[in-house]
């Protein structure tokens, strides 16, 4: 009698295993008959906690992946992988890597984010293969000071970690394309940064950078770049070299002006320039004929450019929370504007002119002192326009009536006119959860020197008739913020209350913040 013989036991030639979800406690024995011919390994997202010695007479893998599981050791047998070509252990547990991964010659992608690494090994640089090297998030203090030998480098990913400074070799990485070294802790950036010249994406948001180098106008190729969040208070002339430049993002910073060089960013597409102190624009925004998104929220700005009538293809313009009083009437050349968000400023009048922006769906204009509006936005196809926080339609019935200063028809309706309002500092804050009540219970006190109430109780909706009674409550609920969070919303805190002290004055800041202290319920 002759029985079937299951196909598996019958191939030993098998190169591909993808063991991915299976809830693996344990590598599975069957992959041991296949280490003649394996080559691509993937137990990623199971239950691993660590891999036995038999594990690296694989030595055949150019493709292993062990990602999100709960590795806690890369042995030094891993230099038994020379074939190797890609590793991705991310999202475990292991707290160093062997120097004896510089055996891995061929190794060309590698990603070790998510790991509590607090450093790389010396020997690293020695992989001059890798292309790819990803270490998000594994609390690297330092990287190899020749950390440049690694010259095929084109992607190199460094986020959320606890850089202070890069190396000077950094900047001999001439092949890369792609570098991210957002929400570090550095202060400063090499002059050579500019001999980088082949980069196309830069990011260095979360950091501590008060100014960017000069040279930093050589990179020619540089298509994103992202400085938010940092400490900047102007930006170098010389940024008009970056003549490829797509997506240029400053939002959060300190920056009261923005240089006319601005204006040679012929292909500039998506400018942000949010939460910075800027008073005014430069008339040379007008000339990134490219744009199509630009967003100003929260600045100081009185006006707008007569310029920003050129820009023909901007179809997103944000100016919420500034102190415009005014709008040119060359808005209107706009042709391709869709959504216009004015919210929160000190307009008194919209100009006629806003009609021309044909393409115009969604116009925002809440919180501001309007009388009425020009009889012209009748002939705009709008899906949204809002006057009010509370309106519980996006449109509205309007009236015709007569401006009596101009004798100009005008309309109006039960919202107009609006009464004028001035927006305090804590109502421009973010609303976040956690980071609301860090924000609201922000004093003149230092950081680490604040009483915390401890006393904490979870309130139901039942218990509401019962607070007056009970002093005590103190906690709503929240959910818990990931430290990565914690760690931005500390920052984000400490940035507010240095701005808020600047602005208002001791004194007048201590008031607003005791009156929002006394509406707290959440203690952090």
């Amino acid at each position: 009698m002759f029985h079937c013989i299951p196909l598996w036991r019958c191939n030993r030639h098998v190169e591909t295993i993808d063991k991915r979800h299976c809830s693996l406690v344990y590598v599975p024995e069957e992959i041991y008959r296949y280490a003649r011919s394996l080559e691509e390994l993937l137990l990623d997202a199971n239950q691993l906690r660590e891999l036995p010695e038999q594990f690296f007479q694989l030595v055949k893998l150019r493709k292993l992946g062990l990602s999100d599981n709960e590795i806690q050791r890369l042995p030094p047998e891993i230099a038994n992988f020379m074939q190797l070509v890609e590793l991705d252990v991310s999202r475990n547990d292991i707290p160093e890597i062997p120097e004896s991964i510089s055996f891995c010659k061929a190794l060309q992608i590698a990603d070790f984010s998510g790991n509590p690494l607090m450093r790389l090994p010396k020997s690293f640089p020695e992989l001059e293969n890798l292309t790819c090297l990803s270490a998000n998030d594994v609390s690297l203090q330092s990287l190899p000071e020749n950390i440049g030998n690694l010259y095929n480098l084109t992607s190199l990913e460094l986020r959320e970690n606890l850089l202070t400074y890069l190396p000077d070799s950094l900047t001999q990485l001439r092949r890369l394309e792609e570098l991210d070294l957002g929400n570090n802790e550095i202060h400063s950036l090499p002059e050579s940064i500019g001999a980088l010249l082949c980069l196309k994406d830069l990011w260095l948001d979360g950091n501590q950078l008060s100014e960017l180098p000069q040279e930093i106008g050589n990179l020619k190729n540089l298509l994103c770049l992202d400085v938010s969040e940092n400490r900047l208070e102007r930006l170098p002339e010389e940024i008009s070299g970056l003549t490829s430049l797509t997506d240029l993002v400053i939002s959060q910073n300190l920056l009261e002006t923005i240089p006319d060089g601005i204006g040679k960013l012929k292909k500039l597409s998506i400018l942000k320039v949010d939460q910075n102190r800027l008073t005014q624009l430069p008339e040379a925004v007008g000339d990134c004929e490219s744009l199509t998104e630009l967003v100003l929220t929260e600045n100081q700005l009185l006006t707008l450019p007569k310029s920003i009538g050129k820009l023909k293809k901007l179809s997103n313009l944000n100016a919420d929370r500034n102190k415009l009083v005014s709008l040119p009437k060359e808005i209107g050349g706009c042709c391709s504007l869709t959504v216009f968000c004015l919210r929160d400023n000190r307009l008194t009048r919209i100009p006629a002119e806003v009609s021309q922006a044909t393409e115009l769906h969604v116009l925002d204009l809440a919180g501001n002192r309007l009388l009425h509006l020009p009889l012209s936005l009748t002939a705009l196809k709008l899906k949204a326009l809002w006057l009010s926080d509370n309106q519980s339609q996006p449109l509205l019935t309007f009236q015709t009536d007569t401006d009596y200063t101009t004798g100009e028809k005008v309309l109006t309706c039960v919202l107009l006119p609006q009464l004028p309002s001035e927006p305090t500092c804590q109502e421009n804050l973010p609303r976040c959860g956690a980071l609301e009540s860090l924000v609201n219970d922000v004093s003149d006190e230092a950081w680490n020197e604040r009483a915390v109430n401890r006393v904490s109780s979870i309130r139901f909706l039942e218990d509401e008739k019962d607070e007056e009674d009970n002093e005590t409550r103190t906690l709503l609920r929240r959910a818990t913020p990931h430290p990565g969070e914690l760690k931005n919303m500390k920052k984000t805190v400490e940035n507010l209350r240095n701005d808020m002290n600047a602005a208002k004055g001791l004194d007048s800041n201590k008031n607003e913040v005791n009156h929002a202290t006394d509406r707290v319920t959440t203690s952090v």
